[in-house]
């Protein structure tokens, strides 16, 4: 212990925005229950790079007795984010860890509540049907376990091809859903039933919308969404839509 410089973080003006996250180049802050939080003391070297993003100023550094900055325990947390496995931090504490993302474009991000999702169905823009997507990163490996946009979600689970196949796929599957995509034939499965289990597990989340191709090894998206949701030990209802390489919906289930 010594006395030093480290981040402090007023829960009560933290929106849990996400914005400090991929500031700090560390990977000491992560969002937990809609806030974040320091994963570990020992994580933070104290210089502040993530002061600046935060638009709440919830964030502050102070002088205080604390654990000392450990940059090989740093080196070993980063290396387990990036594998996506689960970490024991300096403080006894265990996080399952998501891959850490320096790039701001993997930020996450709430883009519209459902109130303004209705207002835009009645919007006009000069190129279109307005975007109805209310959520961001959306691919299951960049999407963080905790959000504010999880709490009470209805989930849409959809595989890479379903929104090019399907040509009103907004309007469709995507409104009034949080949206999470990936390929069950080319990404981890592995790696995907580990992050949607810590989704499931760590958010109330509504309901399940499966959107699969009609391709055979498509239906591999709803095996591991099925065994995500063995490991979590959530009972939650769940509809599958498979699609059509021509964009129909071949078969629609039900509480599947």
């Amino acid at each position: 212990m010594s006395v030093r410089k480290v981040i402090t973080i007023d829960e009560e003006k933290c929106d849990g925005c996400g914005q400090c996250v991929p500031a700090c180049a560390e990977g000491a802050l992560k969002i937990i229950d809609g806030k974040a939080r320091l994963v570990s003391e020992t994580y933070c070297d104290g210089l502040g790079a993530c002061l600046g993003e935060c638009p709440q100023n919830a964030m502050i550094i102070e002088e205080r007795e604390t654990k000392d900055f450990n940059i090989m325990a740093v080196k070993k947390h980063l290396a387990d984010l990036n594998s996506g496995q689960s970490a024991r931090t300096n403080d006894g504490d265990v996080t399952t860890s998501i891959p850490h993302a320096e790039c701001p474009g993997s930020m996450s991000r709430q883009l519209r509540t459902r109130e303004s999702v209705a207002i835009s169905r009645n919007e006009t823009i000069k190129d279109g049907e307005p975007s109805r997507l209310a959520n961001w990163p959306v691919q299951i490996t960049l999407a963080p376990l905790n959000a504010p946009y999880f709490d009470n979600a209805r989930l849409l689970i959809a595989a890479d091809c379903v929104p090019f196949a399907s040509g009103n796929f907004h309007a469709q599957f995507l409104d009034g859903r949080v949206l999470l995509i990936g390929c069950p034939k080319l990404d981890n499965m592995e790696s995907y039933v580990n992050k949607l289990t810590g989704i499931l597990a760590g958010n109330r989340i509504q309901s399940i919308e499966i959107a699969y191709m009609e391709v055979p090894c498509c239906y591999g998206l709803v095996v591991l969404v099925r065994m995500a949701l063995e490991t979590s030990g959530k009972n939650i209802p769940a509809v599958l839509r498979k699609v059509s390489i021509r964009g129909e919906i071949s078969e629609k289930i039900v509480n599947a």
